[in-house]
């Protein structure tokens, strides 16, 4: 590391942190925010009731956008026609027959939500807990709170690739806050406290446009937010519970202001506990929101209830 680049401690050290707002045994983090009052919002801003899901395909033959090094899910069948076929299975009853498969995947290897103890700094994760709770499966601050709880609000896309007139954001380029309101003036929408914000980088059009070369070539430098005090004050004090993005990190992978890695989820997921839900599909939704000028929604999320997972896939839905 370049002695000109500080330590993720040291640049986040003033950062708000909501450690011990909501008890000191807290594993929820601001998901707390999603109380019957948020939900009702998200509901009221229903009005022609056209769905949307936000998930990704999982185990497509030409593959899907993970993380670097992390495995591509893997599809197998392990019983079909064939296997009735070849007299390794007799049918069942009157000659009922059936298919069953499995899949190998990631736990994170699809649209998924983070869980708050995925990632840390000085030996401790959201709300204090020490990071040793994450040996051989997470402890405290696993995907679970946040399974049982539910995800469910008034959701706001930002589409921001769309404002600055581009198919997709360039390679490692930053969002600003400024970015994200102007943003929404554009659009003719307000952000409120407690929504659930969804930002288009149009950034994954890249891998299915284009093919996984162009999408991983060189160094691995997705577009996005990335840490300064403005921004990650506002989203502490805006309340924000959870936000996604059309990237698999949700923020700029190489940060332009810091010069390390993923610095918001040092100051969004472990410090303020807000819920990170990466690898959403936003194109048909954009094209969408563009064409009727409805920005805000309900949007709904459980990720699978995976015990002591550091995150879990999920298919988001959003109700206009």
């Amino acid at each position: 590391m370049s002695a000109t680049v500080k330590t993720i401690s040291e640049i986040l050290k003033d950062a708000p942190k909501n450690w011990g707002r909501w008890g000191a045994e807290d594993q929820l983090g601001a998901v707390n925010f999603l109380n019957e009052i948020q939900v009702l919002r998200g509901v009221a801003s229903v009005q022609s009731g056209k769905v949307f899901t936000l998930g990704c395909p999982i185990a497509r033959k030409e593959g899907d956008p993970v993380w670097p090094g992390r495995s591509q899910p893997g599809h197998h069948m392990t019983q079909d026609h064939g296997t009735y076929c070849c007299g390794k299975l007799q049918p069942l009853g009157a000659g009922l027959e059936y298919a069953d498969d499995v899949i190998y995947m990631a736990v994170q290897g699809s649209t998924q939500f983070d869980a708050l103890g995925h990632v840390w700094y000085d030996d401790e994760v959201y709300n204090g807990f020490s990071a040793n709770t994450t040996i051989d499966g997470m402890e405290k601050c696993s995907i679970m709170p946040i399974a049982e709880h539910g995800v469910v609000g008034r959701g706001i896309l930002l589409d921001v690739a769309r404002y600055k007139g581009k198919k997709y954001l360039d390679k490692g380029e930053e969002i600003t806050l400024d970015d994200l309101l102007e943003t929404a003036e554009a659009q003719g929408v307000s952000i409120e406290k407690r929504d659930i914000i969804l930002i288009r980088t149009g950034w994954i059009s890249v891998f299915y446009d284009q093919g996984a070369s162009a999408f991983y070539e060189g160094e691995f430098n997705e577009p996005g937010i990335t840490y300064t005090p403005e921004l990650v004050q506002w989203f502490h004090d805006m309340e924000i519970p959870a936000f996604g993005t059309d990237t698999i990190a949700n923020e700029q992978t190489v940060s332009s202001r810091t010069g390390t890695a993923l610095p918001l989820h040092g100051a969004l997921l472990r410090n303020l506990g807000v819920s990170f839900n990466e690898i959403d599909w936003l194109e048909d939704l954009a094209d969408d929101c563009a064409s009727d000028g409805q920005y805000t929604f309900l949007y709904a999320a459980a990720p699978l209830k995976i015990v002591q997972g550091t995150g879990a896939p999920v298919n988001p839905i959003v109700v206009k």
